[in-house]
């Protein structure tokens, strides 16, 4: 088996579904001699993909030596009208020719320190453009079509994660994906390293944090005449509620349960607990309380706010509307907590919860 030539590796191999039907058409109709395998420096430079079939089927290719002076371009040439592939692969072919740019440059530097040392200034500025560098990453930009942005973006996603790189160069993902799971990992990594929980759990502080107010409402009894009774837990007064100490750490996401009467109410204790309202979401249940002449109350409503700058780790399926059934009276839908596990990290706080929840701590007298 010849070797591969780094510059045509360059470009990924095919697709195991576009390798297939190569490796089929050669079967059936033989090997294309107008298409030879391209050979540079007792490598192939060209015809990767067919010189492997060939092999796999027993065939012998044609052979044909390169005789150009731009290996470099031959490849991209070749490669780009042939090959179907999007921009994150093509960032990548662009961040492999800006290396073997680099390396043209590096050796235009060693020339220039091979010249006879200049008499004077002019001479100097003279020999010094005769031997200017190579800009890789514009010229490898330009080369393949992808901006800059996208090789820069590519060279830090090989750094970082080149896990995440192999795929892009499969064409399994996308380079705005992998930026994403890579912050997401960096800010999980924040978050959720051992010193940095162990220091919140001392000073008693949560990344996230819920809050179902024991509001000041009474129940109606639909058993008897409608006379209202005492919930079987205890109630504040607003102005009870307001002055609890929210314990936020310096970047954090709070989610304040309310009703439509208490509406009003919830958005004022987000300005007296120093919070930054951001969005509304709505728990569309499956039923709920009709009073007289009025439309029924089939919805919940959670105020998100923030302290400082938290962020998000996943966005999919990340809706401020969600459906979900009620279970027993007051109790929150397990699914709301289900989002929270997945969008958010770090230390989690279930505020007058009357229920334990997993990946939760829980605060409030009514908590078990």
């Amino acid at each position: 088996m010849m070797e591969y030539h780094e510059i045509a590796n360059i470009f990924p191999m095919m697709s195991i579904e576009e390798y297939q039907k190569l490796k089929t058409d050669i079967l059936t109709n033989g090997f294309d001699e107008s298409l030879p395998i391209i050979i540079y420096e007792n490598k192939i430079l060209d015809g990767r993909n067919r010189y492997k079939a060939c092999n796999e089927l027993g065939i012998t290719p044609k052979f044909r030596q390169f005789n150009n002076d731009d290996p470099i371009g031959y490849v991209v040439r070749t490669n780009l009208h042939r090959r179907h592939l999007d921009k994150g692969q093509l960032a990548f072919v662009a961040l492999d020719i800006e290396k073997e740019y680099a390396k043209q440059a590096k050796e235009n530097q060693g020339a220039r320190n091979d010249i006879e040392k200049p008499s004077n200034l002019f001479e100097i500025i003279q020999k010094s453009k005769e031997f200017e560098p190579i800009h890789s990453a514009k010229k490898a930009s330009e080369e393949v079509g992808v901006n800059e942005r996208y090789i820069f973006d590519a060279k830090n996603i090989q750094s970082k994660a080149p896990e995440l790189a192999e795929k892009i160069k499969a064409g399994s993902m996308t380079i705005p994906e992998a930026k994403r799971e890579i912050k997401r990992n960096e800010v999980i990594q924040n978050l959720e390293a051992v010193e940095t929980l162990e220091t919140k759990a001392i000073e008693g502080v949560y990344d996230v944090i819920v809050i179902d107010p024991p509001w000041p409402m009474q129940k109606i009894e639909r058993d008897v005449a409608p006379e209202q009774v005492a919930f079987e837990y205890p109630v504040m007064t607003i102005e009870e509620i307001s002055e609890i100490n929210i314990p936020v750490a310096n970047n954090c996401h709070i989610f304040l349960w309310t009703t439509q009467k208490f509406l009003p109410d919830a958005f004022s204790l987000l300005f007296r607990w120093n919070l930054k309202y951001v969005c509304t979401f709505v728990w569309h249940k499956n039923g709920g309380f009709q009073p007289f002449g009025m439309p029924q109350y089939n919805c919940e409503f959670v105020l998100y706010a923030r302290f400082g700058t938290p962020e998000f780790i996943d966005f999919k399926n990340f809706m401020t509307c969600f459906n979900a059934n009620r279970t027993k009276h007051s109790e929150k839908p397990e699914e709301f907590y289900n989002t929270l596990r997945r969008v958010t990290a770090g230390r989690r706080l279930d505020m007058f919860n009357r229920r334990k929840i997993d990946g939760f701590d829980t605060w409030g007298k009514e908590s078990k």
